[in-house]
């Protein structure tokens, strides 16, 4: 069995979702501390040809507390519809504009200001929309020692959920020896999206935009062969 195992990202860009795609179990941290630089409650989306930031404010709280202790700022019903109607506005002429505005809405608009509920469910809308079938699996609800870290907590999650595989995000190639898994009876690939080019207005192309862009220029068809296509496996050092 395949695995791979990520955090909450808030319309993570398309290599997250070939990950999921490509396992037979997606695991979500939801016990690990919030990054402040990473990409739980931000990504980035097409604004006049160029990349922007969009970001989900969060209520002030420790640095310390964990994604699923945080939560989204008291002036989010406010925010979220500046988010609304900013996406709206600068989407509203995407060949996709009517099928997948109304997943992203119902996305932005759910009632839950946990922000890991609130990336789940993010997560689970977007999965279902693109007809993913793999299941996400909530890290905290696995029965292992939680106070591991790193390859640690990663190889004893693989060890519980009777894992054979564990596919990781080329970023990673760093974080994990293919040794110290291969001695633990598993083998580390790493997931390497490849050329995902499509057509945005008349701009010349940005990469690696939000899931959101994505869905807006693109058919589910022509999403689901990027997503079953358009990467490569590459085997751990």
């Amino acid at each position: 069995m395949r695995i791979a195992i990520m955090q909450p990202y808030l319309f993570p860009y398309i290599g997250y979702f070939q990950l999921m795609n490509a396992v037979d179990e997606f695991i979500v941290y939801d016990n690990i501390e919030f990054t402040k630089k990473g990409w739980i409650n931000r990504n980035r989306i097409l604004v006049n040809g160029l990349a922007a930031y969009i970001s989900f404010p969060l209520k002030k709280d420790s640095d310390y507390l964990q994604v699923k202790d945080r939560y989204l700022a008291d002036n989010w019903p406010e925010e979220r519809k500046k988010l609304r109607n900013k996406i709206a506005e600068v989407y509203r002429k995407a060949p996709q504009f009517k099928s997948a505005f109304p997943v992203i809405e119902s996305a932005i608009e759910f009632p839950n200001n946990n922000l890991f509920t609130f990336a789940l469910h993010s997560l689970e809308t977007i999965k279902n929309y693109l007809a993913i079938q793999t299941p996400i699996i909530i890290s905290s609800t696995i029965d292992i020692d939680h106070t591991l870290k790193s390859a640690d907590k990663v190889i004893a999650i693989c060890k519980k959920r009777n894992a054979e595989e564990y596919i990781n995000p080329i970023g990673g190639t760093d974080l994990y020896n293919k040794e110290e898994f291969l001695n633990n009876g598993l083998s580390l690939h790493f997931l390497k999206t490849g050329e995902v080019h499509y057509k945005q207005f008349e701009n010349e192309f940005v990469p690696f935009l939000s899931i959101i862009d994505v869905m807006m220029f693109n058919s589910k068809e022509e999403i689901k062969n990027h997503i079953e296509n358009s990467y490569k496996l590459v085997d751990g050092a």
